[in-house]
This record gives structure tokens, C-alpha cells and sequence, in this order.
């Protein structure tokens, strides 16, 4: 496979002048958990008029930040990939270190315990899953990638997160720092998975307009199945 170009100067300043506006961040920020929004709600959410957030979305689309959808009359933008996502959390990371920095709030604390990054799961209960099926023996730590172990896909079988035809070890995962707890969680394909399954078993749910994430009402005996207590998170 072909190595992707290094990206060169003018293209990573065009990124950050993309991102050095309040309102587009607000924007990328809104999708950064893989959905697909159209315009007015989008503009809603970054707070600017729709006008506005019309200028906007035509510099992220033709920066390459958005991917955008037409399903009939309508437009639905999303995020171009989870590498932007992974570009957004890197640099909230980065942003976090500053001295200036705000302190964290009471409305942060449930982004802290659950939240979704793209399609994987973020924050305390993120770092706890990964912690949890290294501790298992369940990842293999590649150098190209992690893959689930034999051993791993047993445990997930077990304990009712993986039928009896699933085979995780096909699915190329990575850790990724989390912005918020500095710790590894894990991404990519993989944990892309693990968390749809999460959801599928009513493990966990959505936030009405938002990342963060809520127990779902199998989530308390399945979590401790994984040895994860939600309570603790």
C-alpha cells in the first residue's frame, strides 16, 4: 500500500486557520461523534445564524474537515473520517496542557465518565475497557495495530457482548490518548465495534444532544460482567 503523502506546510496551516474559528470548531465539535446533521441544526448548535453557519460548512467541506450527504432536498454534513475526529480530541489534548486552560466543571463531569469520539468510547469508561482487556490478556499489542486475542474473544463471548460467529480478531484497532483522563482508550476499527455492541446490548445510550453517555438498562450487570463499575467511573 502506498505511504500517504507528508502533508506539507501550507496544508497544515490552512487546517488551523480552519479550526481557529470559534464556529467551525463549534461545528466540528457537534459531529464528533459520527453523526450527520444538517445545516440549521448545526448552526443551532454552534450558536450563529444559518446564513453563517452556510459559510462555514462550505470551508470545512472544502478544506476536507466535512463530508456531506444530499438525501433528497436535504443536506446532512458529518465528519470526512475519524482521523478528523482524532485530529479534534489531539488537540483539545493539547489545548488542556495551556496554563490557561479553564478548570473543569460540573458540566464537563459527564463527558469525563462516558462520551463517544467518533464511533468509540471515550473518557473513564473508555480508559476502563481498555485497561480492563489488557488486564484479560485480550489485546494483542501489534506494531502496525491491536487485534483482539483468542483469549479476548472467549471473554467477549462470555459475557454476552459477542455472539458465538463474531471474530474480533479481523478488526485492526489503536490506542489513543483521551483528552481527558490522559490515559489510553482504544479506537479504530476495533473499538469502533466494541462500542456498537455496547449499544446494541442496551449496555449504554445516548445523551439527548450530547456526547456524553448514559447507562443503558442491561448497562449495570453487563458492565460488571466486564469487570467495569459504572458507579465508580
Amino acid at each position: 500500500m502506498t505511504a500517504p503523502a507528508p502533508t506539507s506546510r501550507h496544508r497544515l496551516a490552512e487546517i488551523g486557520s480552519l479550526l481557529a474559528e470559534p464556529a467551525r470548531a463549534g461545528i466540528l465539535l457537534a459531529l464528533i461523534d459520527g453523526s450527520a446533521r444538517p445545516a440549521g441544526e448545526l448552526a443551532a448548535l454552534a450558536g450563529i445564524a444559518p446564513a453563517t453557519a452556510s459559510a462555514h460548512l462550505q470551508r470545512l467541506v472544502g478544506g476536507g474537515l466535512l463530508a456531506v450527504h444530499a438525501q433528497g432536498r436535504h443536506r446532512y454534513f458529518r465528519l470526512a473520517g475519524e482521523e478528523v475526529a482524532h485530529l479534534v480530541e489531539t488537540l483539545a489534548l493539547a489545548g488542556a496542557r495551556t496554563p490557561s486552560a479553564r478548570a473543569s466543571s460540573a458540566a464537563d463531569a459527564p463527558l469525563r465518565r462516558a462520551r463517544t469520539c467518533y464511533r468509540h468510547l471515550a473518557g473513564r469508561l473508555g480508559v476502563a475497557l481498555f485497561e480492563c482487556l489488557r488486564g484479560r490478556d485480550a489485546l494483542e499489542l501489534g506494531d502496525d495495530a491491536i487485534r483482539l486475542s483468542a483469549t479476548g474473544t472467549r471473554f467477549l463471548r462470555d459475557v454476552g457482548l459477542f455472539d458465538v460467529g463474531d471474530d474480533g480478531r479481523l478488526l485492526a484497532g489503536r490506542s489513543c490518548v483521551d483528552w481527558t483522563e490522559r490515559r489510553f482508550h482504544l479506537a479504530g476499527a476495533l473499538g469502533n465495534r466494541l462500542a456498537q455492541r455496547l449499544f446494541e446490548r442496551g449496555w449504554l445510550r445516548a445523551r439527548r444532544d450530547s456526547r456524553a453517555l448514559a447507562l443503558g438498562p442491561s448497562g449495570d450487570a453487563g458492565l460488571r460482567a466486564l469487570g467495569i463499575d459504572w458507579t465508580r467511573l
